[in-house]
């Protein structure tokens, strides 16, 4: 029996990092996996999905080459090969985080962990034959989460996709049908939009990324619309079957119809992986599907924890490696705050690209602030004309009587890296004067998060 002062269940960020970081300050520790390091995220999601969008960036940018006169003939695109590439990225990541492991001297443990009454783990192969069995005065719990099904539908992975399937796909489909709009149904549409699927996009709620800002929003769905793809939004998906090769989605609401697709791809959330890891034994109280943790990540069995995905939202790989150091930092007796929730900038990876934190307009007004609001379109950047890139906006709510910057909502080119000013700016309680004084380079992309904020102050220099 191995025994260590530190188990991590799961090797996504969360729990990859979490061991890192615990090697670092010490502690003996261990991290179980039952299938690629790297978890979901370096192998079936964040990484592997933005080869596949840089593909389809580059296959939209070839289509407009004309604009910068560069022009070209029979363009075509080896659809293997591109799915291929992304795999290649995902087995290269997996490679650097097996090197992080035997650089920081952890050790890792194959095989599927069930946590027992006396809080030994046993880990079992695929077989179900136990291959160790070790113990930890902590165990950390980071098995990360799944896609979710609709009603008693399950995943083919051929006609029924989970985001898995789409990635993996053997070849294009002529015709496909998304369900949900979040960031990954909306990445996924612009993926396969980009190499000529017919792409219908199916959300419950009024607008597509229903969490954004709907001046984001709105951006993105005109530019989806004039890219060919349909949306449908106010409507409800009510039956997914396969008939005769082709899938049949039946839905209701605003519109009402039978939409048939080669395939469907149901994008409507995660649900946490906490099942067979012996919660039930141990007492342990989930909640809608998640692990209940409190703002140290323990449970209510001691010496046990739970971050990232497992211990419900914000499902985001950022937010479960800032969780996992947070954790084992405490663990450690370090005096480290609290993560801000409030500062989690969110981001989806389709072009126009979408990153956010904060509050929305809506919410700031439902919450009782009176706010200042500043809007700067990427066409008034010289930066943005220059690079053929004016599409979208950076927007900024501050709250009128104090300067605190409540939330800043970025569509266009490249608004997940733009977001980062915002996110220190939020969590350093920056007043709009700091933000708006600090010289931006020129010309860059980041001298309009500068003029975002000038706008709701009236002080804006190129608008």
């Amino acid at each position: 029996m191995k025994d260590f002062d530190v188990v991590v269940i799961g090797s996504g960020p969360g729990g990859y990092t979490t061991a890192i970081r615990a090697s670092q300050l010490g502690f003996k520790t261990g991290i179980i996996e039952r299938d690629r390091l790297g978890g979901i995220c370096l192998n079936w999601g964040c990484i592997p999905t933005k080869a596949l969008l840089k593909n389809a960036e580059l296959m939209n940018g070839m289509k407009h080459m004309s604009d910068f006169g560069i022009t070209y003939e029979n363009l075509k695109f080896d659809f293997e090969k591109i799915i291929q590439r992304s795999r290649g990225v995902a087995d290269v990541s997996e490679k650097g985080v097996r090197y992080l492991m035997k650089k920081n001297k952890i050790d890792v443990i194959e095989g599927t962990a069930f946590i027992n009454k006396d809080k030994s783990i046993t880990v079992t192969d695929k077989t179900g034959k136990v291959t160790e069995k070790v113990t930890a005065k902590h165990i950390i719990i980071a098995t990360g989460a799944r896609a979710r099904t609709l009603g008693n539908l399950k995943f083919d992975e051929k006609k029924i996709l989970s985001s898995t399937g789409a990635m993996t796909a053997k070849e294009l489909p002529s015709k496909m049908t998304i369900v949900g709009s979040g960031a990954i149904g909306c990445e996924f549409a612009y993926f396969y939009n980009a190499f000529g699927t017919e792409v219908t996009i199916i959300e419950m709620l009024p607008s597509i990324l229903p969490v954004e800002d709907k001046d984001i929003s709105d951006v993105v769905a005109r530019e989806f619309k004039k890219s060919g793809i349909r949306i449908l939004t106010d409507t409800k998906t009510e039956n997914i079957e396969v008939k005769g090769g082709k899938v049949i989605t039946k839905v209701s609401g605003k519109s009402n119809e039978d939409i048939e697709s080669d395939v469907v791809l149901v994008a409507i959330g995660v649900q946490g992986n906490i099942e067979n890891l012996g919660l039930e034994e141990l007492g342990i109280v989930t909640e809608k599907g998640s692990i209940k943790v409190d703002r140290d990540y323990k449970t209510n069995a001691e010496g046990i924890y739970a971050i990232g995905d497992v211990n419900g939202p914000p499902w985001l790989a950022h937010v479960a490696s800032s969780e996992g150091i947070n954790c084992i930092e405490k663990i450690k007796g370090m005096h480290v705050p609290d993560i801000d929730y409030n500062t989690i900038p969110g981001c989806t990876y389709c072009q126009p690209q979408v990153a956010s934190v904060g509050l929305t307009e809506k919410k700031a007004l439902e919450e009782g602030y009176e706010i200042k609001v500043g809007k700067f379109p990427f066409s008034a950047s010289g930066k943005s004309r220059a690079m053929g890139e004016t599409t979208g906006l950076i927007k900024v709510i501050f709250d009128k009587k104090y300067d605190e910057l409540l939330g800043a909502h970025i569509t266009g080119v490249e608004a997940t890296e733009l977001i980062t000013e915002f996110v220190l700016a939020k969590s350093l309680e920056a007043t709009h004067e700091q933000i708006l004084k600090t010289v931006h380079a020129h010309p860059t992309l980041s001298e309009a998060n500068m003029e975002a904020v000038g706008v709701a102050y009236n002080e804006a220099i190129n608008i």
